[in-house]
């Protein structure tokens, strides 16, 4: 029976990562009938995006009345009435560089010096370094499909080697930034932590985080305990406020721990659809579920702890 029991774990009803769900279905913790009262579109307090007129439009074209269609009559223009049409104008800016050469009497020659950063006839700017590993970093777009939307929509040239390269430029201009971002974490009162499985060419490897509300530091690590977590070199010396999935290896921290409530709806659902304990159930058909507060009152806390 024990082992059924294991078999029947995931990540929705245990502290198990995600990663190593077989087949991870996308399911909700609403029921049915609560997703069909939710209409189409946005929701009802979600602030919206709608464009407003600027005041410095790009283009303006006046469209004049043919007066030949109008009647018999003496007009006078008193005003436009003004819509605005946002859109992409998009075209590969190409700045050429001219470096002035002189020769004094006897054939020696001098040249202006080239801005820095500008070394080869040919080159991509910053703006086409940039836009690449926005696309490949942050949306996570392949990289041979970032090549061909630079090819294809852009008209600029440029293969999957360079998008690689971009990368790497950036990563080696950034490293500054694990150490600060160590620091940072280090003074906070309050931090996050979790971890969950990767692979990365083809190996299992183990993706740790440990973040707050301005701060994320991710490291990949072939171990996923306490190893690994000393390697990152924030927690063995953090004494704020750890928030985790109560998982053996962060108690090992001389630190205050906070437990994630994300992790405890997995804990009840387990107790309930593994061990069939009614009182789980209850919990998580509460209204700390339903509520946008996320809040029990004192009452139902001390029922619980009951």
């Amino acid at each position: 029976m024990g082992i059924l029991k294991q078999k029947n774990l995931n990540s929705r009803n245990s502290s198990k990562p995600p990663s190593s769900d077989p087949h991870r279905p996308r399911k909700t913790r609403r029921g049915k009938g609560e997703r069909r009262k939710r209409k189409p579109g946005g929701q009802k307090g979600h602030p919206g995006s709608n464009l407003s007129l600027v005041e410095n439009p790009s283009e303006v074209e006046e469209i004049t009345i043919d007066r030949r269609t109008l009647p018999p009559g003496e007009y006078v223009q008193i005003g436009f009435e003004k819509r605005q049409v946002f859109d992409l104008k998009v075209s590969l800016h190409v700045k050429e560089y001219q470096s002035e050469i002189l020769e004094d009497q006897n054939g020696a020659q001098w040249v202006a010096q080239f801005p820095e950063g500008v070394n080869n006839p040919t080159q991509y700017g910053d703006g086409i370094r940039a836009h690449s590993v926005y696309m490949s970093q942050f949306q996570l777009v392949p990289q041979l499909r970032v090549a061909q939307h630079f090819n294809d929509q852009l008209g600029t040239p440029l293969s999957k080697a360079s998008v690689q390269n971009f990368n790497q430029a950036a990563y080696d201009r950034l490293r500054w930034f694990e150490e600060w971002a160590k620091r940072h974490l280090l003074i906070s009162p309050l931090n996050h932590a979790d971890e969950t499985g990767v692979h990365v060419n083809g190996k299992r490897l183990w993706f740790h985080l440990l973040s707050n509300d301005k701060v994320a530091l991710y490291q990949v690590d072939e171990k996923r305990g306490q190893e690994a977590m000393d390697r990152m070199g924030v927690l063995p010396q953090f004494k704020g406020v750890l928030c985790h999935d109560h998982w053996k290896p962060y108690y090992k921290y001389p630190c205050t721990h906070s437990l994630c409530n994300a992790h405890h709806l997995r804990e009840l659902e387990r107790a309930w659809e593994q061990d069939g304990q009614k009182w789980a159930k209850q919990m998580l058909n509460s209204k700390v579920h339903k509520t946008k507060k996320k809040k029990l009152s004192s009452k139902k806390i001390r029922y619980y702890q009951r």
